[in-house]
């Protein structure tokens, strides 16, 4: 695919995270992430609770909740409990990964991560990095 149409196809998937990251009920930070193979979205996830648990991802003194599951960490864990395999996969998410979910990313075989905004902390971004995975910073033109 030629670079043009690669960023093309980045731009729409990047889009479309952030509109799942809509779903989210978090009140400080929505966050979408979508895992595509092959052209193919294979897993889906926002940031949240888990399945079973109150939708409030924040205590009363604003803070988020130990128990809330990342957006790309909600993704992998859909394609474990599937037939897809995310090896050699691309994650689009809206936000840079933390430290633990790089961890999954590179496990689960992710070869390349695509984000719009910039984490805080961005010793997940070095981590893949040094793991071998191809990190593209691409920020929201509206």
């Amino acid at each position: 695919m030629t670079e043009k149409k690669q960023l093309k196809y980045d731009k729409a998937y990047l889009k479309m995270a952030r509109e799942w990251g809509k779903l989210s009920h978090c009140k400080r930070k929505q966050v979408g992430a979508l895992i595509v193979k092959n052209r193919m979205i294979i897993s889906d996830g926002f940031n949240g609770t888990p399945t079973g648990f109150d939708n409030c991802c924040e205590d009363e003194n604003g803070i988020t909740k130990w128990e809330v599951l990342h957006a790309e960490a909600n993704a992998i864990l859909k394609v474990a409990s599937s037939t897809q395999s995310a090896n050699g996969a691309t994650l689009y998410i809206t936000l840079s990964p933390c430290t633990q979910c790089s961890k999954l990313i590179h496990q689960a075989g992710i070869k390349r991560v695509v984000y719009a905004d910039e984490y805080k902390d961005t010793s997940g971004i070095y981590f893949l990095k040094k793991a071998g995975v191809v990190v593209n910073y691409l920020p929201y033109d509206e």
